[in-house]
């Protein structure tokens, strides 16, 4: 008899939505709950945050910033021609019918646009990595802490129930003793791996490049820099920032780790050899030590653009005592038969010896005989969401609610650095071919 079934996730999907309930996070919104958004960054991530966040009721968009004019005439072509368009950020946290802003600028603007955000009273969803090094997450913090609003980070496997669902097998010890986790997030496709369409008329006249390259080295103007930000270190953060950062807030979630301490990376430039300067192949192993909920453990990450496979793959494997839980767009729990005896390596002994050992082993082990009875069954449960879930508008629902409730979110500064520290010091480790070190308590590096 086979024991594989598949559920929905329900014991999770139900404590979620329990917690959500308690922090006033349901889907019913009153008249006078409105909040009018504005999004500074209006590009792939801008526009689908923002479509996301207008499916929620009560939200009213009223405001968008983009360095380039051909986004801001497509906002107002997508969203209403009464929409007040701008390149300069400042202006829309100026306004006062702006109660919060979405963040989905490059990387490098994400810390100084998130604090001029906190600083002017709005609540912030701010896309990951939460900053581009790892010296700006400390002021995001004090800055989140000063203002009082509330600030979430945008990293969707945080809400997911899948890893809800992943911690409450962990936490039942159904895999046994937790001591390896593989996580992994391939790509086979151009899009995928950052080749972003440029279109025909950037030019310097309709683009603020002084704007764009903020604190980032000065360089003439070359649209492929600002539409393919993401494949430059003056802007982006890399594999690690870009991908890396969603593995390991997953990954915090599922086990309650706070961070690793140690961090190594390698990879390469293998195929997507288009002027990027950083790695299109990138594996890091990072070491956690053993936290209130977890023993010690070791975690291998992996990411390539060219992998030779029709579409994305991602997922974890924990790896323990008992067993496995594969994590992906499901789980599955994989349960590992206990021995039922250690077995011998004798054969090297004088006979008379061998004699020796086997009475006495099979005194402690007496040979079973094989009957229908001691027939195993199968071990796996597969674990999967309802139709057409999405962890992306589940986290946004987080963030909106808790602007309307005024309860804190779960991927706050402290959650969303402790995950960005570990993946901004995977690219140190790789550039400057070192291992670091990292102080998940004190959020220090070294």
């Amino acid at each position: 008899m086979r024991a594989t079934r598949r559920q929905f996730l329900q014991g999770a999907a139900a404590g979620v939505a329990v917690e959500r309930a308690a922090a006033g996070q349901g889907d019913q919104v009153s008249p006078n709950d409105k909040i009018r958004f504005a999004t500074i960054g209006i590009g792939g991530m801008g526009s689908g945050d923002t479509r996301t966040a207008l499916s929620i009721p009560g939200n009213e968009l009223v405001a968008v910033c983009d360095v380039y004019d051909g986004r801001l005439t497509r906002a107002r072509e997508v969203f209403g021609n009464n929409l007040f368009t701008t390149r300069d950020h400042r202006e829309i946290l100026s306004r006062k019918d702006v109660d919060a802003v979405i963040i989905a600028t490059p990387d490098h603007w994400h810390a100084q646009i998130a604090i001029d955000a906190l600083n002017a009273g709005k609540d912030v969803y701010l896309q990951k990595p939460m900053v581009q090094k790892v010296e700006d997450g400390r002021p995001l913090i004090e800055a989140e802490k000063k203002s009082g609003r509330i600030l979430q980070v945008g990293s969707q496997y945080v809400s997911s129930i899948i890893y809800a669902k992943t911690r409450e097998l962990i936490q039942a010890g159904v895999i046994g003793e937790l001591n390896m986790v593989e996580a992994w997030l391939d790509r086979n496709t151009a899009i995928g791996a950052w080749q972003y369409s440029i279109p025909p008329d950037a030019s310097p006249e309709n683009i603020d490049w002084d704007r764009f390259l903020g604190n980032a080295p000065k360089h003439p103007f070359e649209p492929i820099r600002l539409f393919r930000w993401r494949n430059y270190r003056d802007y982006g953060t890399a594999v690690a920032g870009d991908l890396f950062v969603h593995l390991l807030s997953g990954l915090h979630v599922a086990t309650g780790s706070m961070g690793p301490n140690r961090v190594f990376a390698t990879g390469g430039l293998r195929y997507w050899k288009d002027g990027r300067d950083v790695p299109d192949v990138m594996l890091a192993l990072l070491d956690y030590p053993a936290g209130e909920r977890h023993p010690a453990f070791n975690l291998a990450l992996r990411v390539n653009f060219k992998c030779g496979l029709p579409d994305e793959r991602f997922g974890f494997r924990f790896v323990g005592s008992e067993g496995t839980i594969t994590a992906g767009s499901s789980v599955v729990v994989s349960k590992t038969q206990p021995e039922s005896e250690p077995g011998h390596t004798i054969g090297t002994f004088p006979k008379a010896i061998q004699e020796d050992f086997l009475k006495e082993y099979r005194k402690k082990y007496p040979p079973k005989p094989l009957t229908a009875e001691s027939l195993s069954p199968d071990q796996e449960l597969t674990y999967a969401p309802p139709p057409g879930y999405n962890a992306h508008l589940e986290h946004h629902k987080v963030f909106w609610s808790s602007v309307r409730s005024r309860k804190p979110v779960v991927e706050d500064t402290l959650f969303g650095f402790r995950a960005a520290g570990p993946a901004l010091l995977s690219n140190v480790s790789y550039f400057e071919e070192r291992v670091c070190k990292w102080d998940p308590q004190t959020l220090e590096a070294s």
